[in-house]
């Protein structure tokens, strides 16, 4: 027999899923952006423009304030999500491919649910933990088998990507499931406006701009899509679904990464690929069905 939360497990997967897509064009935007910004002045623009966005959407939708309980839950979602996430990425952005920093988003997933194990003190089965560490590490070695495996300095901002974001993410999924995932996203993005008009204006003084619509355009995708659009659903899935699981759907993220990475920035692909897919999206069926 089905179980009656079957059709609000596949509504959450569906939205968790299409903000997986979305997330999966970060990098390349933000490869896009940095052509025309420095990596300071995209991190502060894209949480600015997120900001002021938000307090608009708030202001009309008049979004009652969230309770006391919650503004500990968004500031980490604000200072993880919106702030650390995007400066650490385009900071490893700066120097290195879009194929290198898939690795964060291929580990985000175990580290997502690790935090949410510890924090919320959720438990999965073994094998839910077997199919997620192996899922991360085919990401993570295809990542870096694309990259060549040398660390380099933007590895340290990757990593400590990683563990902010990670916080961000089981954070606000938590959250949405006591508010709605777009006011979660709404209230978080404006509670950074104040800092980070002020690092707009410092970036700005310290780093040349030379925009072009290619820039312009990824910059309008990473605020829009990745952070807006992607960052609503997604939490509202995670809600639905659970941190974790949701999370184990990020799994596929730096293969389409990948796959944007060679059709919009010209990276070369090696035959490898279908085969780290394939394994990809196995672990991603086991983990979806190993605590069902």
């Amino acid at each position: 027999m089905r179980s009656p939360a079957a059709p609000g497990v596949r509504a959450g997967t569906l939205l968790a899923a299409l903000g997986v897509v979305a997330f999966s064009f970060t990098f390349p935007s933000i490869s896009w952006a940095l052509e025309g910004l420095g990596p300071w002045s995209a991190a502060a623009w894209r949480a600015a423009l997120a900001g002021a966005a938000s307090v608009v959407v708030l202001l009309v939708t008049r979004a009652p304030v969230p309770n006391r309980r919650h503004w500990g839950p968004l500031a980490v979602v604000a200072g993880g999500v919106f702030l650390g996430y995007p400066l650490l990425t385009s900071l490893a952005l700066h120097t290195s491919s879009t194929a290198h920093a898939a690795v964060v988003v291929g580990l985000l997933p175990l580290t997502t649910a690790a935090y949410a194990a510890v924090r919320f003190r959720t438990r999965h089965s073994r094998t839910f933990w077997a199919a997620a560490l192996a899922g991360a590490a085919v990401v993570a070695g295809f990542a870096l088998q694309q990259s060549g495996g040398a660390p380099t300095t933007a590895d340290l901002y990757l990593l400590l990507a990683l563990v902010v974001c990670a916080a961000g993410y089981a954070e606000g999924g938590r959250l949405a499931r006591e508010m709605p995932g777009w006011q979660v996203v709404s209230w978080a993005a404006a509670a950074c406006l104040p800092l980070a008009a002020v690092g707009t204006g410092a970036a700005l003084w310290a780093e040349p701009v030379h925009l072009t619509g290619r820039s312009v355009a990824g910059l309008l995708w990473a605020v829009g899509g990745s952070t807006l659009l992607g960052m609503a659903v997604w939490y509202r899935g995670m809600a639905m679904i659970g941190v974790a699981r949701a999370g184990q759907l990020q799994l596929a993220q730096p293969l389409l990464t990948l796959l944007w990475s060679v059709t919009l920035l010209g990276e070369h692909l090696t035959p490898a690929a279908p085969l780290a897919a394939v394994a990809v999206l196995v672990c991603i069926v086991v983990t979806q069905r190993a605590d069902s």
